[in-house]
């Protein structure tokens, strides 16, 4: 299922697929990368991976359907509201078809675009608030804030049931290890990102990731290739839902998983690149006929069994896909196709039917209207909404243990630890508290440095990050547990560390954001009482259930 375009509205698509060359066509396929922040300042990136100066030069050379922006030094893309605006704006204007803009705002966790646009928890804080109105709320504001930038695709949201403790990719990028909450709460954000009617100049293109589901393995598809051991009865009951969700939600978007699914996909070959799970399974048995797009074919899953850049293109088309992603070749992908299409190997037919679905995608949200944003309006809109998200973060934290009757803090000399600077720095202010901050394994100075701190402390919160695999951080609580001060542990990641220490006091926030840090203050302060529950099951010798959490 996908939404349906009104007639005037598709025959518009169409007549444009008609005037487009084959290589106009071709770059509808492509989203690809750009340097720089400004679209008509030259970058020396881009001489390199495109052979022009600037960003507006490779989107004349090369017209891609989209492009994607990051927040890291090697693309650097953003850096004000209004500068996104401007480089969005330029980008369009260099485009003959206007472009899907694109990022990773997942929030939380995975935010491209930081202050002063508006932080929200993130999905698995959300899946722990149980309220499907706060999550179409939170993917609402993300969307018209990403508007207001000139950004009209978001990859978000993450739709994959996190059914593997273990998983160190996905966690708390997911809502949930219960396949109902996670569809519940996907409905509901796609339903947030992309509006409740069309041409909304308020919504983005929303798409859910990672299909087939990334939830159940144990490796990373940035650098391996992960293998779900899913079977096609448990992939129905346990996986699937949430991508139901999204297509019965009219979603605009799909994103693949570059991983294996042998009992599904016997080849071997990763879900990217595998007629039996894009055709098979999302196109035929989820009846889904809107728009397939690759995650990222820089992966290494995507290329450990396929490091030919010119292969790739091919074989994920002929699976079914539509949009690719970052080829890390743009050049080399773009005439592989071609060469495809020239030589038989693709029908022209083929890519017609990919650029029609883009097209109509495009049409859909508003983008072949309107692409270029108002650049005097962009600071208004965006970071406009902290106050809504900071009532949707207070309904997300979970009391897990509460023993020692540590809370309210109630303390006279409080310390904070933890592993990053930004939330220990903005939960120690709120709580009037000395901090000590230390690297994700803790050294032995640092050690010392915070028992040091710790004893002149008469409570102890610590902020903790992935105790299960990171044994000097784990060793650091225990010693200040040891100390028998009253110690409260904050789980800001996976709530999976609750399970890894005896501390007698446990919260989870599921995030380090100044709102989840606002709302998990409040509670330390006997402000407001705890409302969150646990989105999933946290085994271990002190195991606790999905649904589980504590108030008073």
């Amino acid at each position: 299922m996908v939404a349906v375009v009104p007639a005037g509205r598709a025959d518009a698509s169409v007549t444009t697929l008609r005037g487009m060359s084959l290589e106009e066509k071709v770059g509808q396929l492509f989203v690809t990368y750009v340097n720089g922040q400004a679209a008509d300042v030259a970058h020396p990136k881009n001489q390199t991976d495109f052979g022009v100066g600037t960003p507006a030069e490779m989107v004349r050379k090369y017209h891609p359907g989209g492009v994607i922006y990051f927040n890291n030094s090697s693309r650097d893309n953003i850096d004000t509201p209004k500068q996104i605006a401007q480089l969005s704006n330029g980008l369009q204007k260099a485009s003959k078809i206007p472009l899907l803009i694109s990022t990773d705002q997942e929030m939380g966790l995975v935010t491209r675009i930081g202050p002063p646009a508006t932080q929200l928890p993130g999905n698995m804080a959300l899946g722990a608030g149980r309220s499907t109105q706060d999550a179409e709320e939170a993917a609402h504001i993300t969307a018209m804030e990403l508007r207001a930038m000139g950004i009209n695709q978001d990859f978000a949201p993450d739709a994959d049931v996190n059914s593997n403790p273990t998983n160190p990719i996905i966690g708390v990028r997911s809502y949930s290890s219960d396949p109902t909450l996670a569809a519940d709460m996907v409905k509901a954000q796609v339903q947030g990102y992309e509006g409740r009617r069309w041409f909304a100049m308020d919504s983005v293109t929303a798409t859910a990731k990672h299909f087939p589901g990334h939830g159940d393995t144990s490796e990373d598809s940035h650098t391996s290739l992960p293998v779900s051991n899913r079977s096609l009865d448990q992939w129905r009951q346990i996986d699937a839902p949430p991508f139901k969700a999204a297509i019965e939600s009219k979603i605009d978007s799909i994103m693949t998983a570059h991983i294996q699914v042998p009992q599904i996909e016997p080849s071997g070959e990763p879900a990217t690149l595998s007629p039996k799970i894009i055709t098979g399974l999302l196109r035929e048995e989820l009846k889904y006929d809107g728009v397939i797009v690759t995650d990222s074919l820089e992966m290494a899953g995507v290329r450990k069994l396929h490091p030919n850049d010119a292969e790739i293109p091919i074989l994920a088309l002929k699976a079914g896909v539509d949009q690719l992603l970052m080829p890390p070749n743009l050049g080399v992908a773009v005439e592989s196709v071609l060469t495809a299409v020239r030589t038989g190997v693709i029908s022209e037919q083929r890519i017609n039917e990919s650029v029609l679905r883009i097209l109509k995608m495009k049409l859909l949200r508003g983008v072949m209207l309107t692409a270029e944003v108002d650049e005097n309006k962009v600071d208004q809109i965006v970071g406009s909404n902290t106050q809504a998200a900071q009532r949707i973060a207070d309904r997300t934290i979970t009391a897990v243990r509460n023993d020692a009757q540590a809370i309210p803090l109630q303390a006279t000399a409080p310390l904070v630890v933890g592993t990053s600077d930004a939330p220990v720095t903005a939960l120690a202010t709120r709580l009037k508290a000395t901090k000590s901050v230390t690297a994700t394994s803790p050294t032995p100075a640092q050690v010392q440095q915070t028992l040091a701190a710790a004893a002149k402390a008469d409570k102890i919160v610590v902020l903790t990050n992935g105790l299960g695999t990171r044994p000097a951080q784990l060793d650091l609580l225990n010693q200040l547990v040891a100390t028998g001060k009253p110690v409260i542990a904050v789980a800001t990641g996976v709530p999976y560390d609750v399970a890894h220490s005896n501390a007698k006091t446990w919260l989870a926030s599921y995030s380090t954001t100044n709102v989840s840090m606002e709302a998990l203050a409040k509670i330390l302060l006997g402000e407001t009482k705890p409302q969150g529950k646990l989105p999933v099951d946290v085994p271990g010798p002190a195991s606790y259930p999905f649904g589980h959490g504590l108030s008073w």
